[in-house]
């Protein structure tokens, strides 16, 4: 399968009035959200939002990686970190394991790959490996995002999975596997009923996908 090149249009972080505007449309739907200035402010809200001991599941993630919050979460000691202990683990004898050990943690932290200014989170994964603590597995979602990531509405959301993350992505899993990247599950948040449980801290700057 051939990839085109990402979209530059889908890079570029958003003005202010379009960040607030998803920003409202996410509270009005039962997101708790935070607007910060970039990614060394989400490393400090992060320590106030997560208690110490809590089990924390990162899902895989550039925004989490670039950022330094995986490291923050997995290699502190503050935590119960869910990925160290999963890799840790044998995949084959000790699937189910894992497979709950990932759905049910305290808290998930991650990203999306694109907010819509009407309010809902879009996610696309090959594994599906982070979408059943997303949805409601886990206690608590936080997810960090960058201004580049939002988007006028759902069928916009839908064109920068496919034509600006897929290619990014694609390039990362063919260097590290040796195989491209599918978008093979999405999940489509439209709103939180539960307060409290999800979390979105919304960055002024552009990181990530």
């Amino acid at each position: 399968m051939t990839l085109s090149m990402p979209t530059a249009r889908f890079a570029d972080p958003v003005p202010a009035q379009r960040l607030d505007r998803a920003a409202a449309a996410l509270t009005a739907r039962g997101f708790t959200v935070e607007v910060l200035d970039g990614a060394a402010a989400a490393r400090t809200r992060l320590k106030a939002l997560i208690p110490d001991g809590a089990s924390v599941f990162t899902a895989s993630s550039e925004t989490l990686r670039r950022s330094g919050i995986d490291e923050d979460i997995n290699g502190s000691g503050r935590y119960d970190a869910v990925k160290p202990r999963a890799l840790a683990m044998d995949r084959a004898a000790e699937a189910d394991d894992i497979r709950r050990l990932v759905a049910v943690p305290d808290v998930i932290v991650g990203s999306v790959h694109a907010v819509t200014e009407t309010g809902s989170l879009v996610v696309a994964s090959g594994s599906g490996t982070q979408l059943p603590g997303y949805a409601g597995g886990a206690g608590r979602a936080i997810w960090i995002v960058g201004a580049q990531k939002v988007v006028p509405d759902l069928d916009t959301a839908l064109r920068r999975v496919e034509e600006h993350c897929l290619p990014l992505e694609s390039a990362r899993t063919q260097e590290a596997y040796g195989w491209p990247s599918q978008v093979n599950r999405l999940l489509v948040l439209n709103a939180e009923h539960q307060p409290g449980r999800g979390t979105v801290l919304l960055l002024r700057e552009p990181i990530g996908f």
